[in-house]
């Protein structure tokens, strides 16, 4: 793969020439002598209907989601470790009308998109002398002059995340990605953190006001103690009421017990609210039923 391991290099992270990821670690990092892992991926890719089979998410809600997308409406999907964060990517990003170029901004190329028009990006760490380092927000500086209609980004976690929320903002609508938080409220505090990372001199106001008006949809994902993946929350970004940004959710699931073998019990439900967006989606033809907002519901 190129790339190397050794006494000043202990640790190295690469793609294989079939997709899969691969981790080595030698002494002094690997203690007991060397570490190897390989993440292989599945040539299968699982679609938003394998998700509602395997109960990650309902039908109803995934039938808003993929609308969503489908209008450009700009997705962030957060969730811990594990959570499933690029299968959810992916199945969402299937949505994508396929007349639209699309550019992936990754460390290691995971997404499966099927669109026809679609450029994928890889970071670059720096070689043994230090120099030659890409990082993702070089990466996305160079995006935004290829003529993307969307960027979709595997992970947002620094600096880039100003580079993207200014795409988002200007003209690249629908544009996506994943982030590490345990919550809807709690990935917009992390996002506040990168962009506070940039060093340029903007106030907290200003920081909120820019992610207020880049984002439209959080999908907050789950792993459950039982090991099961959920689509814990959907909520929608409203705007800014003074200088507090405002989300309203309008999908969540809701415990209701552990069974004795440890399976979590619980339901998928409306909060009542009905989202924004439906205008939108109603000036392209796509309506919804009352039905699949109404409070308290049980989705199906």
């Amino acid at each position: 793969v190129g790339r190397r391991v050794d006494e000043s290099q202990p640790m190295v992270d690469a793609r294989m020439l079939d997709g899969s990821r691969f981790n080595a670690a030698i002494r002094p990092v690997g203690v007991d002598g060397p570490l190897v892992s390989i993440r292989k991926f599945s040539k299968n890719k699982l679609g938003l209907h394998k998700l509602v089979e395997f109960g990650a998410i309902t039908q109803n809600m995934a039938e808003v989601l993929a609308a969503a997308v489908h209008a450009r409406k700009t997705t962030i999907i957060s969730g811990g470790t594990g959570t499933g964060k690029t299968t959810m990517l992916n199945a969402l990003s299937a949505f994508i009308p396929e007349d639209e170029r699309l550019i992936t901004i990754e460390d290691a190329a995971e997404l499966q998109l099927q669109q026809p028009h679609v450029a994928r990006m890889e970071t670059r760490p720096a070689n043994i002398e230090g120099h030659g380092e890409l990082k993702q927000r070089d990466l996305v500086k160079n995006a935004l002059r290829m003529r993307p209609d969307r960027v979709i980004l595997g992970e947002c976690r620094g600096e880039e995340a100003f580079d993207m929320l200014q795409a988002m903002n200007t003209g690249h609508e629908g544009s996506m990605a994943t982030i590490h938080a345990n919550t809807p409220r709690d990935a917009i505090s992390r996002l506040e953190q990168m962009l506070g990372m940039t060093g340029m001199p903007m106030t907290v106001q200003s920081i909120r006001s820019q992610i207020a008006s880049a984002l439209d949809i959080i999908v907050q994902l789950t792993r459950l103690s039982d090991g099961k993946r959920k689509v814990t929350s959907v909520a929608e970004v409203t705007g800014m009421e003074g200088d507090v940004i405002q989300m309203q959710e309008i999908f969540r699931f809701v415990r209701t017990g552990m069974e004795s073998d440890g399976k979590i019990l619980g339901h998928f439900e409306a909060t009542g609210i009905r989202p924004r967006f439906l205008e939108d989606l109603r000036n392209m033809g796509i309506e919804f039923p009352g039905k699949y907002f109404e409070p308290g519901r049980p989705q199906d």
